[in-house]
Order: C-alpha cells, then structure tokens, then sequence
C-alpha cells in the first residue's frame, strides 16, 4: 500500500486548479496541501514536506520548468499545458508526466497510474542493496541475491535517486543516481542518451535525429543535451 502522496497544485487559471482539485479528490491516498496561482506563492512551502508537484508550465511571473528547478527535492512533477510543444523541454529536467489541456479525465486518471507505479517503485528500491565486483553486479532484493553481468543489462533507467536496470528476465533496482552508476568503472561501456536513460554501446542497431533502436526491438528517445554523446555511432 503506497503511503499518502501529499500534493501541490499550481495554475493561473481558477478553473483549471478546480478541475484538478476535482480529480485528485478521487482518490483516498492523495492529500492536496496547497494550490496556489502563482510560483511565487509556492517558494515558502518548499520547507514543508511535499511528495507531488502538480504545475502549469506557463505561470505569470516565474513560470513552473522555472519553479520545478528549485523544488527539485520534490520526488514527482507532472506538467499540465496548453503548449504540446513544450513537452520536449519539460521532459529534459526531472518530469514525471506531461499532460496538455483542457484536462481530460480518462488522461487525467493514466497520469495517476504513472504516478502510483513510480512510488511503488521508489519504496521497493529503498530496501535493495547492490555490490559491484569486476564484472558482476550482486543485487539483494529482499531474501534474494541475484547477480548480474555487464551483459545482461539492456538498458538503465533513471527514476530520480534510483536506478532500474533492465535485463530480459527482470527488472532490478538500485539506490543510486543513473549519473553516480555512470561514473562507476562497471558502467564504462555505457552512454547515456537521454536524462532517463543510458544503454550499452554494443547493443545500439540504428539511430534516427530522436530515437535509438536497440537490441531486443528496443526503441529510447535521445534527448536533445546528450546527441552529442552519440557522434561515434554512425549507421
């Protein structure tokens, strides 16, 4: 059972924030905190515990990429907007989620899935424990111990202070940054091609100007800061 996700809601525009407030109170487990209409309004209740950061892109004044910035202590985001073409950018600093309006429930609804996934992830990765050796990772999760070789890995996924590594029998997860794993000699084969995720070199099949095929029918986006770390690929 997830533990209550408390929640802040940004937006300029009252009608939004009420929608919002609407479908949120559909569930038992979301506590909203506060809503304000400005990012400003915000910045005092960074002191407080929060869990959940529901924002406008678009704010009068700072605008909320620009508040998603200082509070990114806060585990979750999901951007709401009116600008599909932002989604790109919103997805280069931490985002969980991006959703353009006018809200619409069924959507609405599939970003809280997201949303209960990430946190039943976060709270299983808090009781693994990893051990490197030269070419084997030991993973304890729970009463279990599984290793694995730099060659089963197919791909790693950043889900904040975590690490999913994903194999073709399981996915496992680890206490630590994808940027911290990177800098660990084990992961010296891999790229990172995207604030989410990092592959293999080896396993790279083609490449287009937004995406990367991988091995396994595998297909990750390619963020726009890190094409560069792609130059040596040259289908």
């Amino acid at each position: 059972m997830i533990t209550p996700i408390r929640c802040m809601i940004i937006d300029d525009d009252e009608l939004d924030r009420l929608v919002l407030q609407h479908y949120l109170k559909q569930y038992d487990n979301i506590e909203i905190i506060a809503s304000f209409n400005s990012a400003e309004k915000a910045i005092p209740y960074l002191e407080f515990p929060v869990d959940l950061l529901i924002t406008e892109t678009n704010l009068k004044g700072m605008s909320g990429l620009e508040f998603r910035k200082i509070a990114h202590k806060i585990p979750a985001c999901i951007f709401i907007s009116s600008h599909p073409e932002q989604a790109a950018s919103v997805f280069e600093i931490n985002t969980l989620d991006f959703i353009t309006k006018p809200l619409i429930a069924e959507r609405f609804h599939q970003s809280m899935q997201r949303l209960f996934d990430f946190f039943k992830i976060k709270e299983k990765c808090e009781s693994f424990d990893a051990m490197f050796g030269e070419n084997l990772i030991k993973i304890k999760e729970g009463g279990n111990i599984f290793q694995i070789k730099t060659t089963d890995i197919l791909y790693l996924e950043a889900l904040k202070d975590y690490t999913r590594i994903i194999t073709p029998q399981k996915k496992h997860c680890i206490l630590d940054s994808l940027g911290n794993l990177l800098h660990k000699d084990f992961f010296d084969s891999f790229v990172r091609i995207h604030r989410s995720y990092a592959i293999p070199r080896y396993r790279i099949r083609g490449k287009s100007s937004h995406e990367i095929e991988l091995t396994h029918n595998i297909k990750l986006p390619i963020g726009r800061a890190y094409k560069n770390n792609l130059s040596f690929f040259n289908p």
